[in-house]
């Protein structure tokens, strides 16, 4: 091999092992809870594809929202689930993974369950897994009874057939914001989520309530979540009580 030639080759592969380098700390910067949201171990369940139109107006759904805490013993199906999820966490840039709520950064550090009784799905507790619009079985009781309680008593938790469950990891905002502000960041992107949801119950003609009342520690030992997991809203669902 010639000289220039061989020159040439290191060149490459310097530049190879250059653009390597980068990739991998470009993938060490991004928090290990997102890189491994995406590949949620466990029982998964495809949803329904999520409807991107419907005859209630953003005004119409405005004017009637409301915080609602009866609800009808009929439980919501998949498809009301699926329409819930997707305009909480759900993706509208699959190239940019830029959900339907905005979020500090983009670095989306919540997570998004729902427990109770679901038509066509066993009594249990599911994560919402947005990257693949699915739900990833997390525990097989059904324990709205000790939400309730660690909400100090609120029965409508127990009452609704479903309740949204929201939590947030601090560490996430704190990498890029530092720890003072990732509260507060965090805190704000879930009060954005619930007004999503609160906005699609009333086009699906359901009911909910944001919780905010509860015993935190509590809470994550009933969920069993992890430790950097803060349970933020308790957000009970059903349809609405004549």
């Amino acid at each position: 091999m010639k000289i220039r030639e061989l020159g040439l080759s290191i060149k490459i592969l310097v530049g190879l092992i250059t653009l390597l380098i980068v990739a991998l700390l470009f993938y060490s910067l991004i928090p290990q809870s997102y890189k491994e949201e995406k590949n949620i171990e466990g029982e998964e369940i495809i949803l329904p594809q999520p409807k991107k139109s419907s005859q209630t107006s953003i005004e119409e759904a405005l004017l009637k929202r409301r915080s609602v805490r009866e609800y009808q013993k009929e439980t919501l199906n998949l498809e009301e689930v699926s329409q819930l999820l997707w305009a909480a966490q759900g993706i509208t840039d699959p190239k940019t993974d830029k959900r339907t709520a905005p979020s500090a950064g983009a670095l989306y550090p919540l997570k998004a369950y729902v427990m109770g009784q679901i038509k066509g799905l066993s009594i249990g507790i599911y994560q919402y897994n947005p990257h693949r619009h699915s739900l990833i079985k997390f525990g097989d009781k059904d324990l709205k009874k000790e939400i309730a309680e660690a909400a100090y008593g609120q029965k409508w938790i127990e009452e609704a057939p479903v309740n949204f469950i929201l939590t947030g990891n601090y560490g996430i905002i704190a990498q890029k914001y530092g720890q003072e502000k990732a509260p507060r960041y965090t805190q704000m992107e879930v009060g954005h989520v619930a007004q999503n949801i609160y906005l699609q119950a009333v086009s699906l003609n359901l009911g909910t309530v944001s919780v905010g009342g509860f015993d935190i520690e509590k809470v994550k030992e009933i969920l069993r979540l992890p430790p950097e997991e803060e349970p933020l809203y308790i957000m009970p669902v059903g349809k609405l009580s004549e």
